[in-house]
């Protein structure tokens, strides 16, 4: 099961994210506004996490950790810290949405690119620093005659001893209250109100508030099926004073983040969903090319006779 819904993400997800990439870099290198700087950083961080999921494939696949060992910590540092990114630049996102319709004059005077890069730096930082407990678990307790040497490990960040626990299941818990609950109570009063604002505009078209209230919409659902699974399991696992084994399967749902951002980044920009577009009449239009192109593939598309029928008109207008 890990395999598939790895494979999955990764298939769906990663030409979703490289459309996603060139269409907010364009538009950066245009005219750039904070909501496309913070599109873009979050589809890089999706690419990165999209980029070590092959690792986390082999493990599943093999049902233990077969790769070099200095693979596992990377992997699972960069695998934390890119899915507790999301949550953050997700949480900005709501926030520039809400003050450009609560606040439209004040916010297009005051709005600037440069602090939305700042703000992604930040998420990176704090990101980065807080999962770097990953580092600290795979290689502590060396002190131990009975600590296992990590190259000799099957598993990866699976096992771990009474004195890494007492260590790792505070942080857990910190994660939780400051990577998971601050952003989802934000992402939540950001979009109530966006939503009840959008609805009590007369002048808006139906359109795009109903594209704009399935984004936010959509927006809470990937905090909630994506993120709170797995964070619970560290609330449990603090209560318990254990490490839960169903933390990877919770585990799982986190991985959806990265093949359903791009459908949030849909609803909430226009060079996205024009990107998509002309991606799809492209693919469209070159899988009916083979057909008038080739007669044999005339008999199964009546090609033939679109082609005699064009060729009789040509004719007698000559």
């Amino acid at each position: 099961m890990q395999f598939s819904i790895y494979g999955f993400t990764l298939i769906t997800g990663l030409p979703a994210n490289v459309l996603a990439f060139y269409t907010f870099l364009q538009k950066i290198r245009q005219r750039s506004t904070p909501i496309d700087v913070l599109l873009l950083s979050l589809t890089i961080s999706d690419l990165i996490f999209l980029f070590f999921l092959p690792f986390r494939m082999v493990e599943a696949a093999n049902m233990k950790w077969t790769l070099p060992y200095f693979l596992c910590p990377l992997s699972g540092f960069i695998f934390y810290s890119t899915i507790y990114n999301s949550t953050f630049h997700l949480t900005a996102i709501s926030v520039e949405r809400y003050l450009g319709v609560a606040f439209p004059i004040k916010y297009k005077l005051k709005c600037n690119p440069r602090n939305a890069v700042i703000a992604s730096v930040i998420f990176w930082v704090i990101s980065m620093v807080h999962c770097s407990i990953v580092y600290i678990m795979q290689y502590h307790d060396h002190s131990n005659p009975n600590f296992t040497d990590p190259s000799k490990r099957n598993t990866c960040y699976e096992e771990f001893s009474t004195e890494q626990l007492k260590i790792l299941l505070p942080v857990r818990l910190e994660l939780f209250a400051v990577l998971f609950v601050t952003p989802f109570l934000i992402c939540c009063f950001c979009y109530i109100k966006f939503i009840h604002i959008l609805s009590n505009l007369p002048n808006i078209n139906a359109k795009k508030r109903y594209r704009a209230i399935g984004m936010a919409l959509g927006t809470l659902l990937v905090f909630i099926i994506c993120f709170m699974p797995y964070n619970i399991s560290h609330v449990v696992g603090y209560v318990g004073n254990y490490s839960p084994d169903w933390r990877v399967y919770a585990l799982l749902t986190s991985t959806f983040n990265a093949c359903l951002d791009p459908f949030i980044f849909y609803f909430s920009s226009s060079a996205l969903r024009g990107t998509f577009k002309n991606v799809f009449q492209e693919l469209s239009r070159r899988l009916h090319m083979p057909c008038c192109r080739s007669p044999l593939y005339c008999p199964l598309l009546n090609c033939s006779s679109t082609e005699e029928k064009t060729q009789s008109t040509t004719d007698s207008s000559l």
